[in-house]
């Protein structure tokens, strides 16, 4: 496994709830986050049909443009009755001629779950998976996953996604009803990151 030296750290992504969750999970560690958009980087087109193929696209597309080791993640929701839909399409499901819209892609996940008379409870998992890539090609990967149910309608105003009709195993609010730090420390990325803090930061 190899370490992570330096005090720079660049993540991979345009999503500014993700990259919010990136820095309160590492901004103890003092490590300074920078992003694509920082950069003036594009995003890569995602053309594979796994979190993980997805997440090494934008990793190795970060790290060699800028010559830097870059963290990139790759999740969503994947929704047992709809065959683990919309999975690594998550967020193609919010997307719309003016951006990405998270409450009509939470509307069509409701919709699709009615239209296949699926009963309740709506078991469903969040998943992410990060992959550190450095210039010279060398990768790792970690992976988190928290087990919960599809409830609707949403409910609370924290976090973003699809965090106000997941509701985790154990739990009785949803994601967005809790916060960041209640989240975090039961989440798929918080459990990605603190796998990448243990493995790469010590």
């Amino acid at each position: 496994m190899r370490r992570l030296t330096g005090s720079h750290l660049v993540v991979a992504t345009g999503n500014k709830g993700k990259l919010e969750e990136m820095r309160a999970l590492l901004g103890p560690r003092g490590i300074e986050i920078t992003s694509n958009k920082d950069h003036g980087l594009p995003e890569p087109e995602e053309t594979e049909d796994t979190f993980l193929g997805n997440a090494r696209i934008k990793a190795h597309a970060a790290a060699q443009a800028l010559d830097l080791p870059a963290l990139a993640d790759d999740s969503g929701i994947e929704v047992e009755a709809l065959g683990g839909a919309p999975g690594v399409r998550t967020a193609d499901w919010a997307e719309t001629p003016n951006g990405r819209d998270f409450m009509l892609a939470m509307e069509r996940t409701h919709e699709a779950l009615v239209a296949a008379g699926a009963a309740e409870p709506w078991r469903a998992r969040f998943v992410s998976v990060l992959v550190l890539a450095w210039p010279d090609g060398h990768e790792e990967s970690f992976r988190g996953e928290v087990n919960g149910r599809v409830i609707w309608p949403p409910r609370g105003v924290q976090g973003h996604g699809y965090d106000p009709i997941f509701v985790p195993d154990g739990h009785d609010r949803a994601f967005a009803e809790m916060t960041a730090e209640e989240k975090n420390a039961m989440s798929h990325r918080g459990q990605s990151i603190r796998a990448f803090e243990a493995a790469c930061l010590g």
